[in-house]
């Protein structure tokens, strides 16, 4: 209750716009070494290099959770490096199946779709059919399958 209800109005008269990761590469590599000096005090290790490799890989990657998950990236890679003095990322898997964060509303549903239909053996209705698990009506699935351009693959 002592929340000033005319705060957000007043912080909001000069706006602050931080663009995400992934729109500033090349803030990666400091933040990195930032992160990782942190952590060499917290752990008690000493990280002498990072491959050249590494930190392309970390410049490229998409960074959906930001900073934040950039920052867990290097604490799990602290943690788990088995060299002491150059540090081994290795980067989060998107949705465990490879799917990338460029790829269209379109596709993303088409292989979603698919993953589902190869898990229930293409089972589309009925108790524990995709359209179940997708929780959708049967008819609107055989219509989004229709509209994706997605058949049942021919039995060899």
């Amino acid at each position: 209750g002592r929340f000033r209800k005319d705060l957000f109005y007043r912080l909001n008269v000069f706006p602050i716009v931080i663009p995400p990761l992934r729109e500033r590469p090349d803030d990666i590599p400091a933040m990195v070494w930032s992160f990782v000096k942190a952590f060499e005090r917290k752990m008690g290790r000493r990280i002498d290099n990072i491959p050249k490799k590494t930190m392309d890989m970390l410049k490229s990657y998409s960074w959906p959770g930001n900073g934040r998950e950039l920052r867990n990236v290097i604490e799990r890679a602290m943690i788990v490096s088995s060299d002491t003095s150059t540090l081994e990322v290795y980067l989060p898997k998107a949705n465990g199946n490879g799917i990338h964060a460029k790829l269209s509303l379109h596709e993303m549903e088409r292989r979603h779709i698919l993953d589902v239909l190869g898990r229930t053996s293409w089972r589309v209705t009925g108790c524990g059919g995709a359209a179940e698990i997708l929780g959708l009506k049967g008819t609107t699935l055989q219509s989004k399958m229709k509209k994706l351009g997605i058949e049942r693959p021919a039995a060899s």
